[in-house]
């Protein structure tokens, strides 16, 4: 019966994610955008305030970089990089230091090795081979399989291909997944490490939770909608069959 259902109206079940993913990326930038404004009161700039970060938690082989953007901030592991964009580098505002905190975050995952940042570190190849091709994969298989009143050997080969496709997407969907601890765990040691180190306090570390809480948001809509994709390509599948 689930699998029914979701093949009747999981078209409206993705248009409905599409909208609420719309409205959280949305308040992530009007988040951002505020507490952009609002600087903080010990005057440090989002790359003095993560300089200060790694040099405290013994971080000594990342280089911080500027890059261009708005919210491209990064940690590269290959290069050993901290990546903060325009809005972040040279800020003073409290959006700026939490988000530098946040990938700091990042950065001592690494230096420490923890363990489902590791994991999302050997998906990445698979996951994005399996977001950019699997859901094409499995449609190609989903129309051998049926949509094109196929021969059996047609059929045959569309469910190895259909197969294939969802084992690919498998991997984003994984990814999706993964990613999730590996975020909170770096925004949850950046406000740990804001507030021991009093690089913000009170109503300013207040301010960077919600700026950090409203990304999270992001990561787990795209999750969700990913799986509600792939369980969408499955019921297909079953249908076919």
């Amino acid at each position: 019966m689930f699998w029914d259902i979701l093949s009747q109206y999981g078209l409206i079940i993705s248009l409905i994610m599409m909208v609420v993913s719309l409205i959280i990326s949305a308040n992530c930038k009007l988040t951002f955008s505020r507490y952009s404004k609002k600087m903080a009161s010990n005057g440090l700039t989002g790359a003095e305030a993560a300089q200060r970060i790694l040099s405290a938690y013994g971080v000594n082989d990342v280089t911080i970089q500027h890059i261009s953007g708005n919210l491209t901030d990064n940690y590269n592991p290959k290069d050993h990089t901290l990546n903060l964009s325009d809005s972040v580098y040279g800020s003073s505002s409290i959006a700026a230091i939490g988000v530098a905190a946040h990938e700091c975050g990042h950065a001592i995952q690494h230096n420490v090795g923890f363990v489902p940042n590791k994991i999302r570190s050997a998906l990445v190849p698979g996951a994005n081979i399996g977001s950019r091709f699997g859901p094409y994969v499995a449609i190609i298989g989903l129309m051998m399989m049926g949509y094109l009143d196929s021969s059996a050997s047609q059929g045959s080969l569309g469910e190895t291909i259909f197969f294939i496709g969802i084992l690919l997407f498998s991997l984003a969907v994984l990814f999706y997944l993964v990613t999730l601890p590996v975020e909170l765990d770096a925004s949850r040691r950046a406000l740990k490490i804001m507030r021991k180190d009093g690089l913000l306090q009170g109503a300013e570390l207040s301010g960077a939770r919600s700026v950090l809480s409203a990304a999270a948001m992001t990561y787990i809509a795209a999750a969700a909608s990913a799986i509600v994709t792939l369980l969408r390509l499955i019921s297909y599948g079953k249908r076919r069959r």
